[in-house]
């Protein structure tokens, strides 16, 4: 009975009816479509970081992320790919690489950037670069004076490919090293800071470049599964020596990527309770104006004995069923306008500047994660059905003669 009432009553009113549904709607496509927004935000900052020469695990040498110079590299590379062919996981992949701080110039311009020596063929199923680089040729293995660099660099330094820029940097006797390289590519990445920092040759130049041997600074792993992340750590960690060698995960490596993303978590609360009170408001109004309307019909239902607990349970009904409507309605716009965007996403190059420096890609891509799903519900549903009960109780205090005599 209660569900029939309740329902016929709803639509006495359609207009009315209509303003508390669309408060419903847009305050859960709200929900779910800016949760979506900023798990995909989360998600590709991780996975920028992990392409962005990071990888889910680093091996240095012990002190090298304190001071990354040339001589806390690792001397003895052989040893500890020995280590790594026993330990890692067969599908896992791994390169090794030189890093170290440099400086960058030419005929016009100079500034410091990231000297990378990498070995073409391992780094194509590590990092982002050989599939960054859009004019010219990735580095072939056996090249000794080709280097790449990025698209904000080449414009920093008016330069291009075909030209030489000159690397200066110090080597293992603490003397200057210099030498020149020829653009034979220009790479773009998700952050113009990215291709203004990093420069990459082959590791044997590197190393050549800064008398290092056989050295690396450091080994940059990569597994199938990110979950088997601690796994390997803690195995590695256990047979290298702790004097020696330092393994760090992805999220040591990224620490304010890490402390964005638990920010994320709690923005998105807040700004579910913020959409649910403002959304709260037009329900309870609405509600309200519902309820003194049939004041009569509240007082002829009570003289006709039914009791106060049976009122308040047909306005929360009445609530139950225009909150489910709503949630229905909400969900199935916010699921396909997240399922729309998920391929194209949203571009946000006009504001790139801004963000780079947290490493937000220009290319927002939503991901729909069931716990913000869920959180919206539950929380438009039973904080709905909640602030229903003050009209509920309202309309059941009428005084049967009192409100039959209502005009």
């Amino acid at each position: 009975m209660f569900l029939q009432l309740s329902w016929r009553n709803i639509w006495r009113n359609p207009r009315r009816t209509g303003v508390i549904l669309a408060a419903v709607i847009v305050g859960v496509w709200s929900m779910i479509f800016l949760g979506a927004l900023m798990r995909g935000v989360a998600e590709q900052m991780v996975r920028n970081g992990i392409a962005t020469l990071t990888g889910h695990v680093q091996i240095h040498r012990k002190g090298y992320r304190n001071d990354p110079v040339v001589e806390n590299s690792m001397t003895e590379p052989d040893k500890l790919k020995a280590v790594l062919s026993k330990v890692l996981p067969e599908d896992a992949r791994w390169t090794a690489r030189v890093r170290v701080h440099a400086i960058a110039g030419n005929a016009r311009h100079s500034g410091g950037v990231t000297l990378v020596g990498i070995d073409p063929r391992q780094e194509t199923e590590i990092s982002f670069i050989s599939r960054a680089v859009k004019q010219g040729r990735f580095l072939h293995p056996l090249a000794k004076n080709g280097i790449i660099v990025g698209q904000a660099l080449t414009e920093k330094f008016e330069t291009r490919l075909g030209r030489k820029l000159v690397l200066m940097s110090q080597d293992t006797d603490r003397d200057i090293a210099s030498r020149a390289f020829g653009i034979v590519g220009i790479f773009r990445a998700e952050t113009e800071a990215v291709e203004k920092q990093f420069v990459f040759v082959t590791l044997p130049a590197a190393q050549k470049m800064l008398r290092l041997g056989k050295g690396i600074s450091e080994v940059s792993i990569i597994l199938s599964d990110r979950r088997d992340v601690k796994g390997v750590t803690a195995r590695l960690q256990s047979v290298l020596p702790a004097d020696i060698y330092e393994v760090q995960t992805w999220w040591e490596l990224l620490p304010l990527v890490i402390a964005i993303l638990k920010m994320h978590d709690w923005f998105i609360f807040l700004w579910v309770i913020v959409v649910f009170i403002a959304m709260s408001f037009g329900v309870v109004n609405t509600t309200l104006m519902a309820v003194f309307e049939r004041i009569r019909e509240f007082g002829l239902l009570k003289a006709l004995g039914m009791k106060p607990m049976g009122i308040i349970a047909g306005v929360l009904v009445e609530s139950v069923l225009l909150l489910t409507l709503g949630l229905i309605v909400g969900n199935v716009i916010g699921l396909l306008t997240v399922t729309a965007l998920a391929h194209t996403g949203i571009d946000l190059s006009a504001l790139a500047e801004g963000m780079e420096f947290v490493g937000m890609s220009r290319v927002i891509y939503p991901i729909i994660q069931g716990k913000d799903v869920l959180l919206a519900n539950l929380i438009v549903f039973l904080l709905g059905l909640l602030v229903s009960v003050y009209p509920a109780i309202i309309a059941a205090r009428f005084n049967p003669v009192e409100a039959m005599a209502h005009n």
